[in-house]
């Protein structure tokens, strides 16, 4: 298994994407941690990956609180004795608007989100990932210079994020510590059911791939647990692409 006996915390773990990873990472024999602000779903959550012979806790945690972070993280270690993964999942809370449009605090707040929960989080797994000299960072969105109109300021937060990334294995590097982006062009399946539109944006997302499909929950977490892994130890600073060719670098 590629993450037999490393110790994975995974932030908005009750979300669509969250979930995903979770369960891929617990399948590949990761002791995963969930993070979230919904026990219910959480718990739901984990017990699918118990259910697949995996192990899964969780915890109430509000990750722009850094104070709740840290003494989430501290407990985690505690508990399992270290951190080899952290990946923040958490939802920006944007509003997507054209910029003559939107508001001043609508247009900040992905931005604000982002910066501040990826900052909290990192810096809360890297005082541990320190000492042991390894580790993992992974994020997801990752920019690029495909800027579609009226994101407001999600897109934005992106290129914040990546710059953020950036910064952060620079300085973790000589530590051991690889901090790598997933990026995706759009996952059908984040989407509600009764969301308006759906089917046309699937649609949209599909038909601006290369390979004319998109990346699905599954191929996410399949990704990530690679990246995560020893396997890909060499992989650090960078972005893993997998947009099915919508987003062409």
């Amino acid at each position: 298994m590629l993450l037999e006996n490393k110790v994975a915390v995974i932030y908005g773990g009750s979300g669509a994407i969250g979930a995903g990873v979770a369960r891929v990472f617990g399948r590949e024999g990761a002791r995963v941690f969930l993070a979230g602000r919904t026990r219910t779903k959480l718990e739901q959550i984990a017990g699918q990956i118990r259910s697949q012979g995996g192990t899964a806790e969780v915890a109430v945690v509000d990750a722009l609180d850094g104070q709740a972070v840290n003494e989430f993280v501290d407990a985690v270690v505690k508990q399992a004795g270290r951190i080899d993964i952290s990946f923040n999942l958490i939802s920006l809370g944007d509003v997507q608007q054209p910029l003559m449009e939107i508001s001043l605090a609508d247009f900040e707040q992905p931005i604000k989100i982002a910066m501040r929960t990826q900052f909290l989080t990192t810096r809360a797994a890297a005082r541990h990932m320190l000492r042991r000299g390894s580790g993992v960072i992974l994020a997801f969105g990752g920019d690029g210079p495909q800027t579609p109109p009226g994101l407001g300021g999600f897109k934005v937060a992106l290129d914040a994020i990546e710059g953020l990334r950036r910064q952060w294995a620079v300085e973790l590097g000589e530590y051991g510590i690889r901090v790598v982006t997933l990026k995706t062009g759009g996952i059908p399946e984040t989407l509600p059911e009764d969301f308006e539109g759906r089917e046309a944006i699937i649609s949209n997302i599909q038909e601006a791939t290369l390979l004319k499909r998109a990346a699905t929950l599954e191929d996410v977490g399949e990704v990530a647990a690679f990246v995560a892994s020893d396997r890909a130890r060499t992989l650090t600073a960078s972005v893993v692409n997998i947009s099915c060719g919508a987003l062409i670098d």
